[in-house]
């Protein structure tokens, strides 16, 4: 199909659409920018106080578990240093040793142990003990001569202990600061379990402080992100304000950061955009005015013309053939331009917001008939009605008749005949459809169908139409508060619907 004919999607859906959107109003984000800057804040908040609280546990743990074994190791060095050695061993004197030694203990008491060759003495009834590692035993007896003791820090069954060792050596006056070996090493065992019991608490109070420092953290992420936020919603109001029309919207932009410069760049956008609009609608209301002014004016001398040449239509048949072909011809270029002078001027009301209803309850069907019977479209091989008898709705006849009649002669001009017309009910709606056995609408040309002046085939520069015939109809329908959509039958054909409200 040649004709700038084609479906467009509900012609006024789009307007209702755009503005149920805009009275929905902003939806809500559950994870929004400003839920975003909270989260990341109090991430910030808990990794320094994970990686304080992980840093002041290792630290005192260091220091607790140092200060322990220091005073142990010390303690122990001093009760065996100056201890006479009578050599060989004897184990009941060894064992009142061992136990003199292990009354002396610090920070608390130990279970000591005395090793030597095969004598075993404890303070316990125990000769050894388990919790002495044979790596302890070798460290002990590879410097047996430099009693500053060895310790080993060691878990057993779920309890830590301090294990240490001191070997006993005796002095000569010839070697004073050295030390000859005796064999004899004394070993301490002490628990731990005080010293972790205060790391667990030390961890436990990390834990529990934490969670109130997280609490007041969220105080200043509050406050920070109201602070980057309000330049947000503020760009977010001045948006929606502009695309409701208002371009004299700005932002009161204030501070030198970056949400600064881009409530600048917005002012600076709109201000532009506003001399833009300004100037495209000066210009658009020129151009209306124009084609209004140039319509009226061409109004009078189209009708001496046409007068004219209806005249000189009549006496063609008596003129010789070459002036009669041109006496047609201006005939009919006349006609045509005196249609298009009045659908230039139908449509200036329309932009012109002019253009008013006179509505009055007909006979729908009975206003079908007339359009067609005037327009001499009645051979039931070009037109085929299908009217529903009975329906009344409140029309502007005069209105109706330019939607049906456009529809029509576009279906014929461009489509093939028959063409149906089709006047039905559905619920509170008066449906009107006209289709023809044409070719259809090629896809490109179906947004464009209803477009002033669209031409499908860009090569054709001559129509038997205006070329607003269809964008009248849009009007008129709007008007009534009706849609009218195009579209291609399955069966071949164009297809045209028009809804309006009984």
């Amino acid at each position: 199909m040649k004709a700038c004919v084609g479906p467009e999607p509900d012609v006024e859906s789009r307007g209702g659409r755009a503005r149920r959107h805009r009275a929905r109003g902003p939806r809500l984000h559950p994870f929004g920018l400003r839920t975003r800057l909270v989260l990341a804040f109090l991430l910030v908040a808990a990794v320094g106080c994970g990686t304080t609280a992980a840093l002041t546990y290792r630290a005192a743990r260091s220091a607790i578990l140092e200060q322990t074994q220091n005073t142990a190791v010390s303690a122990l060095r001093d009760q065996v240093e100056p201890l006479v050695i009578s050599l060989p061993v004897n184990a009941h004197s060894l064992r009142d040793t061992v136990l003199a030694i292990a009354g002396q203990g610090k920070p608390r008491p130990w279970r000591v142990y005395a090793e030597y060759g095969t004598v075993r003495v404890s303070s316990t009834d125990r000769p050894t003990s388990s919790v002495i590692t044979p790596e302890l035993r070798a460290r002990a007896q590879a410097r047996p001569a430099t009693p500053h003791g060895s310790f080993q820090r060691v878990v057993k069954n779920g309890t830590p202990y301090l294990t240490m060792a001191v070997p006993a050596v005796f002095r000569t006056h010839a070697s004073e600061g050295t030390g000859q070996p005796t064999g004899l090493v004394f070993y301490a065992v002490m628990e731990l379990d005080e010293e972790e019991a205060n790391i667990e608490a030390m961890v436990t109070a990390a834990r529990d402080g934490a969670l109130p420092a997280l609490a007041v953290a969220l105080i200043p992420a509050l406050v920070a992100s109201r602070g980057v936020l309000r330049p947000v919603r503020e760009l977010r109001h001045a948006a929606r304000s502009m695309g409701r029309g208002r371009l004299d919207t700005r932002i009161h932009a204030k501070g030198s950061d970056e949400l600064a410069d881009l409530a600048r760049t917005f002012n600076e956008s709109a201000a532009e955009l506003e001399r833009s609009v300004a100037e495209l609608r000066d210009a658009e209301a020129r151009a209306r005015r124009f084609a209004s002014d140039v319509s009226h004016e061409l109004r009078t001398p189209l009708a001496g013309m046409l007068a004219v040449t209806e005249v000189l239509d009549e006496d063609a048949g008596g003129l010789d053939s070459d002036t009669a072909r041109a006496v047609r011809l201006i005939s009919a270029e006349t006609g045509k331009l005196a249609v298009l002078v009045e659908d230039l001027m139908e449509i200036s009301r329309f932009d012109a917001r002019a253009a008013e209803l006179h509505t009055d309850e007909v006979d729908a069907a009975d206003c079908v008939r007339k359009t067609l019977q005037h327009r001499h479209w009645t051979d039931p091989e070009q037109v085929v009605p299908y009217l529903e008898e009975g329906i009344r709705a409140r029309l502007d006849p005069r209105r109706f008749d330019v939607v049906v009649a456009n529809l029509v002669g576009n279906a014929l001009r461009h489509g093939a005949a028959p063409v149906t017309v089709r006047l039905h009910a559905e619920g509170d709606e008066l449906v009107t459809e006209v289709a023809d056995r044409g070719p259809g609408i090629h896809p490109d040309v179906l947004p464009h169908v209803f477009d002033r002046f669209y031409k499908a085939d860009q090569a054709r520069t001559r129509s038997a139409g205006s070329g607003l015939g269809l964008a009248i109809t849009l009007e008129n329908v709007r008007l009534h508060g009706g849609t009218v959509r195009a579209a291609n039958h399955p069966a071949g054909g164009a297809v045209f619907t028009v809804r309006m409200p009984l």
